[in-house]
């Protein structure tokens, strides 16, 4: 049988590889949950020896991997229509879908119970949390049925600060939330300038992203509404006493320009939205690592000078 038969759904075994199974974790998503996680970590009032706190973050990775993972297993079918996805382990043949899903829940788990262990039990919920918000609500219920799918489907993505200062402390306090905010408010308009680049490929695929079934006018309307929040978000760490002066100027330069990307694809016309909505896109990614960079900056800064 070969990997293109329709009803494979990428089920054939070509002897899969470590490198198979790294790529199943999205690694390059795992980074910036990673990089989240720890600013949560770092920030967290309190002490975690620096063993559990390397241990509580690679559990925090592993189940990031894990939803990866079960995302990619229950995705195989949609996963083969689009260039984007196609060289994947599964739609590529190099690992069957069961052995995804499986690799996905016993990784899921073992990272829940890792972590527990390293850290704290409320963590551990929150990070199963986690994993089921994406599985579960994003992946399985919201992806195929609205184009708002990713943008309630993004808080999944925005827990990791959270559960990060759980670790810590064992518990949830407004700081995190804070983190958690500007995350989720920053998820839809990173992801919907993608999508405008793969807008016939999800449309293929039958997932209904918002650039896939809303007019241009409207899906470059929402994505400044989004830049414009994200960017009113990063903020709040200074208003809300958390931060400092230094870290308000660095945020409201990376807010305007992540609002001036929005606003010249907005008024970009057809021939050169996908230019826009590619440096837009890189801009809001270099956007989110500069300004939890510059938050963690501002922590260290700050107990120095204490």
């Amino acid at each position: 049988m070969s990997v293109r038969d329709g009803d494979s759904l990428g089920l054939v075994d070509l002897g899969a590889t470590p490198g198979d199974f790294v790529d199943l974790l999205k690694p390059r998503v795992m980074s910036l949950v990673v990089f989240t996680a720890f600013a949560g970590i770092l920030l967290a009032p309190g002490h975690l020896h620096p063993v559990l706190a390397a241990v509580s973050l690679l559990a925090i990775a592993l189940g990031a991997g894990a939803s990866g993972a079960l995302n990619m297993g229950l995705d195989a079918d949609i996963d083969r229509l689009m260039a984007r996805t196609a060289l994947r382990p599964i739609p590529s043949g190099r690992i069957d879908r069961e052995t995804a899903l499986g690799f996905g829940t016993v990784l899921a788990s073992g990272s829940v119970v890792l972590l527990a262990f390293a850290s704290n039990w409320t963590a551990a919920c929150l990070l199963a949390l986690t994993i089921a918000f994406y599985v579960v609500v994003y992946t399985v219920w919201l992806k195929r049925r609205t184009p708002q799918n990713i943008v309630i489907g993004g808080a999944a993505g925005a827990l990791p600060p959270v559960v990060g200062w759980a670790a810590v402390t064992g518990s949830v306090s407004l700081e995190p939330i804070v983190m958690f905010t500007i995350i989720f408010l920053w998820t839809p308009a990173h992801f919907w300038a993608l999508a405008i680049l793969k807008r016939d490929e999800y449309a293929a695929a039958g997932v209904p992203m918002l650039p896939s079934v809303a007019s241009r006018e409207t899906t470059t309307l929402n994505i400044l509404v989004y830049a414009v929040l994200t960017a009113l978000s990063g903020l709040l760490p200074t208003v809300l006493g958390y931060a400092g002066i230094g870290y308000a100027i660095v945020a409201a330069g990376l807010g305007a320009w992540l609002v001036q990307r929005a606003v010249l694809l907005r008024r970009a016309g057809p021939q050169d939205e996908r230019r826009h909505a590619g440096r837009l896109f890189g801009v809001s990614i270099l956007y989110l690592f500069a300004l939890f960079g510059a938050l963690m900056a501002d922590g260290v800064i700050a107990d120095l000078l204490t």
